[in-house]
């Protein structure tokens, strides 16, 4: 198994100090915190997309830029980019001047967002989601690997005979696709033959199960080896302690702050409290053995050979024993208990892609 870190860089006060960094002080926990993940043995860090408090990922080309001027091995990913609501232009554009940055460490994870504040802001309504999803990746798809576009569609001006500029490093930009709540994307990820990205994060495993199994389903009616599908899938929070109880104790604190938040109400998690999320979510709280015997739970029902977990919401010093422990402590398991045909071990060049 490979493991990616990512942030959404919500930025509100710890729930268990009050503290609250400025805005300058949480963009540099976010770069320490990715240079600490590619010295950790991360293979990659993610940054995701949001335009509204209370979260400051409303740029993540110029922080995973930022980000790429400071490492060298290690993969970037969006996770995700709302691509629903913006111009491909402005993304071909944006992206492959990243590729170039970052010598190929690229990888796009697309999806149509889950806060609904972004429709009005960029001008479609949250019933368009999905057909704008589908029409703007075609034409990125078309910018990226074709020049003098011609194109015509409903949610931007018509193109003729547009090449954009840089041309991406890579032979390709690996693009996966976003999951949370829609067979829309799976088969969007069928159609392409392109990986999936379920973000398991708010319901139970039955819910993010019965989609991946739809986009396997559909790659083989596409055409495409369903045996040979690329999964990688997100997970609850983690928090891990040297005991279930210390690991709860620590955590409630957190868990009560987040699930108070309008972004948490609006995803609508069946969860009563804490210990249903344990028990019946995805959450990794607990002891190191008790956190890796529910990844593998979830591996099994997943089949995904990617896991990305988040810190966010910690203290400085928590995420960083966080994030140790996890390398530390879980992963070396996973990665000999669960192979992994992504992303080899040499740094990516041109022609690496999401098989390499």
């Amino acid at each position: 198994m490979k493991f990616a870190l990512f942030s959404l860089l919500m930025h509100v006060p710890n729930a268990v100090t009050g503290e609250t960094l400025t805005v300058q002080q949480k963009f540099q926990n976010i770069l320490d915190q990715a240079i600490l993940a590619e010295e950790l043995g991360f293979d990659a860090y993610g940054v995701g997309e949001r335009h509204g408090a209370p979260f400051l990922s409303s740029s993540p080309p110029v922080i995973l830029t930022a980000i790429a001027a400071r490492t060298s091995r290690i993969r970037l990913l969006t996770t995700v980019t709302v691509l629903s609501v913006l111009d491909p232009v402005r993304v071909a554009e944006d992206y492959a001047t990243l590729d170039h940055l970052s010598k190929g460490r690229l990888e796009l994870i697309i999806g149509k967002g889950n806060d609904p504040r972004h429709y009005p802001l960029f001008g479609i309504t949250e019933e368009e989601q999905w057909d704008s999803l589908t029409e703007r990746y075609e034409l990125l798809k078309r910018l990226w690997t074709e020049e003098g576009v011609n194109w015509q569609g409903r949610y931007r001006p018509a193109l003729e005979g547009v090449t954009t500029y840089p041309r991406p490093f890579q032979q390709q930009i690996p693009v996966w696709h976003g999951s949370a709540s829609s067979t829309r994307s799976t088969e969007l990820a069928a159609q392409f033959g392109e990986p999936l990205f379920s973000s398991n994060t708010f319901h139970p495993q039955a819910k993010y199960k019965a989609l991946i199994d739809h986009y396997r389903e559909r790659l083989a009616y596409y055409g495409h080896d369903a045996s040979r599908a690329i999964i990688g899938a997100g997970a609850g929070s983690l928090y891990l302690a040297n005991t279930t109880e210390e690991a709860i104790r620590r955590y409630r604190p957190y868990y009560d702050a987040f699930h108070a938040t309008s972004a948490a109400q609006f995803n609508q998690s069946p969860f009563t409290s804490l210990e249903d999320n344990m028990a019946n979510g995805p959450v990794l709280i607990g002891s190191p053995d008790q956190v890796i015997e529910k990844i593998l739970n979830y591996q099994k029902a997943f089949g995904n050979q990617v896991l990305s977990i988040s810190v966010d919401g910690l203290t400085e010093a928590e995420q960083r024993e966080q994030v140790e422990r996890f390398a530390t402590e879980v992963a070396p398991i996973l990665r000999r208990e669960v192979p992994s045909t992504v992303w080899g071990s040499l740094p990516p060049h041109a022609d690496v892609g999401v098989h390499a």
